[in-house]
């Protein structure tokens, strides 16, 4: 698998600073008076390259940020951002690559549970930042194990207990039947459901089928779970076999109730691919607005991601979810940058990212805010149920974590 490089540079190595002096700053490798090197790895290529979105809305933004602001606090941002297909040893020998080669001063949102599963252990050795992964798993959030990690969105855990009780408050008699992908993500968000469905109410499954991120359809695990009588379908999958169970399920005439897990309720990448017609009435959870709802047309921070959108990353698909999820977290690394100042160490770095309090950054729905502490590694813990109406998701309920609202 060639690894493709997606590179902002925007003459960062050569970048001048003019105009002022500045103060001798202190600095890890990556960092320097006139840049900042950031690496990542992004599934471009694959089965789950429907997330490459995320690391071209990065490369956009950063872009945006070098030639119209000379970067942050002065310095242009070198973004290298590197193709491992979702494959783990892939991820394995490019971040080495990062690290050691390119000498980036962070790993910032990396995408995938077992992707960085294989490089966790190597990156706390180093004790370069793997900040702001992109997964959910409740594993990145353990600052006394790994104190370089620090996960961002909630956590694959946390949403598991809330669709569980959401069903259990809701599906009159639920015969429940689950199809997951078979990894760690797979297992954090079975593990949240059980929790939330407590002893009495796991008796209430009766089907529990895995595929494989290999394997090219999932219809013959949608035909085994119709068949074991299930009312309740819990849908634990990414983009590509979410669209595939959702039209297998309209094909087959089956009508359960239908809770899909947010990293696959992508209105471009998974709604309108499997036909909006077929995906009526699933629910899912949100802590993003839905900028393709018209309540949403006069919101000041969904008009100005539009004009960036229109401006930097205009071939991009604007119903693909991870065009706002990628926005809302490069928004919050450059808080965390710009708040290190001159101090771009790797120990300052997550010293500030582990020191957000009551954030509100755009496109975050009302109310959910970002909040961190040296014990707590999980930025967002809030979400919002949602229900897919017509081509929208529309919230309904109030905010919920995992203890409850």
């Amino acid at each position: 698998m060639k690894a493709t490089r997606r590179t902002v540079l925007a003459g960062a190595s050569l970048a001048i600073l003019s105009g002022r002096a500045r103060a001798a700053g202190k600095y890890s490798p990556g960092a320097s008076d006139t840049e900042i090197k950031i690496g990542q790895t992004m599934p471009y290529s694959g089965n789950a390259s429907a997330y490459g979105v995320a690391g071209r809305l990065h490369a956009a933004y950063f872009r945006m940020l070098n030639e119209t602001q000379g970067g942050i606090n002065g310095r242009k941002i070198t973004f290298i951002s590197l193709d491992d297909g979702y494959s783990p040893p892939k991820t394995v020998e490019l971040t080495r690559q990062l690290v050691e080669r390119d000498q980036v001063l962070i790993d910032f949102y990396p995408l995938g549970t077992q992707c960085n599963t294989a490089i966790q252990k190597y990156m706390n050795q180093k004790k370069v930042p793997q900040l702001f992964v992109a997964t959910g798993a409740s594993k990145w959030g353990k600052p006394k194990e790994f104190p370089w990690t620090m996960g961002w969105q909630p956590d694959y855990h946390t949403e598991g207990v809330i669709y569980a009780k959401h069903l259990l408050a809701n599906v009159k008699d639920p015969k429940i039947a689950i199809l997951r992908q078979n990894d760690d993500m797979g297992n954090d968000y079975l593990d949240g459901f059980h929790e939330g469905l407590g002893e009495a109410g796991k008796k209430a499954i009766v089907a529990d089928v895995t595929y494989e991120v290999t394997d090219p359809t999932v219809d013959s695990q949608i035909l085994q779970l119709r068949n074991s009588g299930a009312n309740t379908f819990y849908n634990v999958t990414t983009p590509k076999f979410a669209a595939q169970a959702i039209k297998k399920v309209a094909e087959i005439g089956w009508k359960p109730s239908h809770y899909l897990v947010a990293v696959a309720a992508s209105l471009g990448a998974v709604m309108r691919p499997a036909g909006f017609d077929n995906s009526q009435g699933i629910i899912t959870s949100q802590f993003l607005k839905d900028v393709t709802d018209p309540r949403w047309d006069n919101d000041e921070d969904v008009k100005t991601w539009r004009v960036f959108m229109a401006q930097w990353n205009p071939t991009a698909n604007v119903l693909e979810g991870s065009n706002v999820s990628s926005y809302v977290v490069i928004k919050g690394l450059e808080h965390v940058l710009k708040n290190c100042g001159d101090n771009l160490t790797r120990e300052n770095i997550m010293k500030q990212a582990a020191s957000i309090k009551d954030l509100e950054l755009p496109l975050l729905l009302p109310g959910i805010k970002v909040n961190t502490s040296p014990t707590n590694f999980y930025p967002i813990s809030q979400l919002r149920m949602a229900r897919l109406e017509g081509e929208h998701w529309v919230p309904f309920g109030e905010t919920m974590t995992r203890d409850g609202v």
